[in-house]
């Protein structure tokens, strides 16, 4: 190999000009480009939570309790660790407006502050007034309280006018508009409402067992460690249950959430180079065979066929460079240039700037993927010999490269992998998504093949006597010249994602809409009193309409340990140990119980603990009989032994608890009862203003309208990965568009044999669009069957519900298939229409 001379002859050839890479420089920039604005915007979102993690936070530090208020001694020892405390509760319930017949009930997250609040940032509220003016007494002598205005509206109420939570009667003083540490809140099932801490004593909301959390927020002092303070708090109150958080995340759960999908966005992302790749392989291919004659000629000098790899690899990976160069700088650009719109849309604080990591993650899969796409065109150089060049056959070879070249070509798409897997912290998802791009290759360059040769087939078929433009169209797709492959994959890849994403999301709005609705229940109440739950009961058997009432004792804990082991050790990522989960007790197994492994407990046993868990659970953390699990209730450890495993289905959104005790185990523990119930819409209301009147403790959760918000947060991102499908279907349109360009000179000459034996320019255009519509069809078809194998997959592995075929979104993907392919044919057939039969034939002796 002479590289010298390689890139002496290299420099001098790309003096021509960019003839023919505009298709690769276009597909690698944006592809590129995809990447790099998807991971701009994400670490914008990251610095921006970064930075403004205090203020999210409200604080230093955050500590956490559930079910109960900082003891006096664990007060104490906050106040004396910290510059300023503030302690605020956190809960749902039932806003009440007017009495009797014509009361509005509406769900509410209410949060109960302090005079210190807020420590960091400040609240607004419309109209402008202070938290003291807002919250504290009224003129009335009422407590004064502010609201979320999409509560205010829903419930038709103004500045002055009066509400209730439980026993306790506010009057609204003014709309909140900006809440300082709302990012920092757990999800809530219904708009804010704020309100003084201490309004709420005779709320009778916050009694023994009740539902809420408790969290005190504390300022620093200058130069305390924020982790000595935990280590100290925990050496100090080991059984606590406290759950404690710093401002360098003061939104882990929002913080996780676009990790995740800004991963997926990537992998998305990846996907749309994949497709661009193919436009690089087909526009390098296309560009060696115009240098046959030159590659002959320097073969025939007695140049290497390792020279001739060097000069063209060279001249590709320069372009290769600029066109990744122009998709990082419209990656960076574009989310700087649309900072403004986008802060003011984001719900998150963002930071726009150039974020060289991003940039740098973006280009190395632009360099791998460029490598990959024309390191098999370029090696199949050295395969073929001068005297084959010389009579044209380059085109022709089917010879595989050199198996060094190969060996590097399968490590280079390991490496891509591997790179894949490591930046986006997700790689069992970066695996799969590999294995499906590959899978989804492998299918679509079968699937051309095969179209190929059906078409092949029909064209010689008996039964096309009297079509003519059908034959030529079939004869064309069959032909070894046809652009079936490139089409197929370019649209194929794109069609799959998209297909994929509306089976999904289709069966998704389906299950939520209709079958969901169908199966769960009207409402769930909440912080039911063992000495209500009689008359609570019969309330509801009274009822006609009320078809069925599930009860269940309920107290919520923290798994602090497994088999004597940090939990956080043992299972740091599953979810049941983030936050506190619902626990329930039972003497015999609830109605519907399926148990998978081990026994139930003695109706009358008194013993140590024992624990039924969720069979799924314990499979997933790779727990069993005998092992033991202890749960943090109300400030003590319970440590319990796991006697049983059985199934859990939170699909019906019924009752189901991950953990169920024995009752010896929790005897004294003040906990409530939570129920479900099942009745027709109709019978809805009158219940809520019964149950509500009578019990004003009680919080009553409309499951439908749980069920719309679920929805919304499914709808939005479904939108997001339908906008990366559409950025992966437009590389693909124009790899489209290089292969129809590439097709011309072809098409002109067919153009002239037809002319001549008498076809006019219509027939010719209708062969021609045809045929476009045909593979148009084909590839939809295939990436409707692969799409809707994924979304098989995804529903029945990954969302555990049925799946149904979406038949209108599959007509969308073909129909758009055709379109695509229509658009980019027609664009490239005028030429051929126009050309003269005389002087094409001529050039071609």
């Amino acid at each position: 190999m002479n590289l010298p001379l390689a890139w002496r002859l290299a420099r001098r050839e790309l003096r021509g000009g960019l003839g023919g890479f505009r298709i690769l420089l276009i597909c690698l920039a944006l592809g590129v480009a995809a990447i790099a604005g998807v991971g701009s915007v994400r670490a914008a979102i990251e610095a921006g939570l970064a930075r403004e993690g205090r203020a999210i936070l409200g604080g230093d530090m955050q500590v956490s309790l559930t079910y109960r208020f900082a003891e006096p001694p664990e007060r104490e020892w906050l106040e004396e660790r910290s510059a300023t405390l503030s302690g605020i509760v956190d809960f749902r319930s039932m806003v009440v407006v007017g009495e009797g017949e014509v009361a509005e009930r509406a769900l509410s997250q209410v949060k109960g502050v302090d005079d210190a609040w807020p420590l960091v940032g400040s609240a607004e509220f419309d109209p402008p007034m202070s938290v003291a003016e807002a919250l504290g007494p009224t003129p009335s002598g009422l407590p004064g309280g502010v609201m979320d205005p999409l509560l205010i509206n829903r419930l038709g109420l103004a500045p002055g006018d009066t509400f209730r939570l439980g026993a306790q009667e506010f009057q609204l003083t003014a709309a909140l508009t900006r809440e300082p540490d709302a990012g920092s809140a757990e999800f809530g099932l219904g708009p804010r409402t704020l309100v003084l801490r201490q309004s709420l004593e005779n709320s009778q909301l916050l009694g023994a067992g009740t539902l809420f959390d408790s969290r005190y927020r504390l300022l620093l002092p200058e130069g305390t460690s924020a982790a000595q303070v935990r280590e100290d708090w925990r050496a100090a109150f080991p059984d606590s249950g406290a759950r404690w958080r710093d401002s360098s995340r003061g939104a882990p759960g929002i913080e996780l959430f676009v990790e995740r999908i800004g991963a997926f966005l990537v992998l998305v992302g990846l996907t749309g180079l994949a497709v661009g790749g193919v436009g690089v392989s087909a526009a390098v291919r296309a560009y060696l065979q115009r240098k046959t004659e030159v590659i002959a000629v320097l073969k025939t000098l007695g140049a290497s066929g390792g020279t001739i790899l060097a000069l063209y690899f060279i001249q590709i990976g320069l372009l290769s460079l600029l066109g990744i160069a122009a998709g990082l700088v419209l990656g960076a650009g574009v989310p700087l240039a649309l900072a403004p719109l986008l802060e003011e849309g984001l719900p998150l604080p963002a930071i726009f700037a150039i974020y060289p990591s991003a940039l740098a993650e973006a280009a190395l899969y632009g360099l791998l993927t460029a490598f990959i796409f024309t390191l098999w065109p370029l090696a199949r150089t050295q395969t073929i010999r001068a005297a084959a060049l010389f009579r044209g056959g380059f085109g022709e070879s089917r010879a595989l490269p050199r198996l060094p070249l190969l060996a590097v070509l399968v490590l280079s798409v390991a490496v891509l992998i591997g790179a894949a897997a490591w930046f986006s912290g997700v790689p069992e998802l970066a695996v799969g998504t590999a294995i499906g791009i590959l899978g989804a290759f492998g299918i679509l360059v079968l699937a051309a093949l095969l179209v190929r040769l059906l078409a092949r087939i029909l064209a010689r078929s008996g039964a096309l006597r009297g079509k003519p433009s059908l034959r030529l169209a079939l004869s064309a797709i069959g032909g070894p010249r046809e652009e079936a492959l490139p089409v197929i994959l370019s649209l194929g890849l794109g069609l799959t994602v998209l297909a994929a994403v509306g089976q999904v999301g289709s069966n998704l709005q389906r299950a939520i809409s209709e079958e969901l609705p169908d199966r769960a229940p009207a409402y769930f109440f909440l912080d039911i009193q063992p000495d209500q739950l009689p008359v609570f009961l019969q309330r509801l058997e009274d009822d006609p309409l009320v078809t069925n009432v599930e009860t269940a004792p309920m107290l919520r804990g923290i798994i602090t340990q497994i088999n004597g082991r940090p939990a956080a050790e043992v299972a740091p990522d599953h979810w049941v140990i983030r936050g506190d989960r619902g626990i329930t007790y039972a003497a015999s197994p609830p109605p519907g119980t399926t148990l998978t492994l081990g026994e139930w407990w003695p109706e009358d046993y008194d013993g140590p603990p024992l624990v039924s868990l969720s069979d799924e659970v314990a499979t997933e953390i790779g727990l069993g009989l005998g092992d033991t699990i202890t749960v943090n209730i109300l400030g003590r450890d319970f440590t319990a032994e796991i006697a049983s495993l059985r199934e859990v289905d939170f699909s019906t959104a019924g009752i189901g608890f991950v953990m169920a005790l024995n009752p010896s185990a929790l005897a004294g523990a003040p906990h409530t009862h939570i129920a479900t119930v099942y009745a027709p819409p109709e019978a809805e209301a009158p219940i809520l203003r019964d149950l509500g009147s009578r019990f004003p403790n009680i919080t009553a959760i409309p499951v439908r309208e749980a069920i719309d918000r679920a929805a919304e947060a499914l709808a939005g991102i479904a939108a997001a990965t339908s906008w990366a499908a559409a950025a992966t279907l437009a590389t693909g349109f124009v790899v489209l568009i290089g292969a129809a360009a590439a097709g011309e000179r072809a098409r002109v000459y067919e153009a002239a044999v037809l002319k001549t034996l008498g076809a006019s320019r219509g027939r010719i255009l209708f062969s021609f669009a045809l045929r476009s519509a045909l593979l148009g069809a084909a590839a939809g078809a295939v990436a409707l069957a692969w799409g809707a194998l994924a979304a098989w997959a995804v529903m029945h592995g990954v969302m555990e519900a049925p799946f149904t075929f979406d038949l209108r979104s599959a007509l969308s993907i073909i129909l758009g298939g055709i379109a695509a392919t229509l658009l980019a044919g027609l664009a490239f057939a005028w030429r051929p229409l126009a050309a003269r039969p005389a002087q094409v034939l001529r050039a071609q002796d």
